[in-house]
């Protein structure tokens, strides 16, 4: 089996994850694990653990997207 072949899960990435990254991270794998797996709800999520929001306010589906989509940019 050609081992190269295969996608590395680190391959974008130009630098190691910040403590916010980590953070925002950790929760959102907590949350698909309790079985939460739509936006509502991870939304929830992330405010019930209160995870910072990059404005200090309570987490919304839309700035959750907008977080998402400038973090993978």
């Amino acid at each position: 089996m050609d081992r190269a072949r295969y996608l590395n899960p680190h391959q974008a990435r130009d630098r190691e994850p910040d403590d916010y990254q980590n953070l925002l991270g950790d929760a959102i794998e907590r949350a698909y694990a309790a079985g939460v797996h739509d936006l509502p709800g991870l939304v929830g999520r992330l405010n019930e653990a209160r995870v910072p929001s990059p404005n200090g306010q309570s987490w919304t589906a839309e700035l959750f997207c907008h977080e998402m989509k400038r973090l993978g940019a």
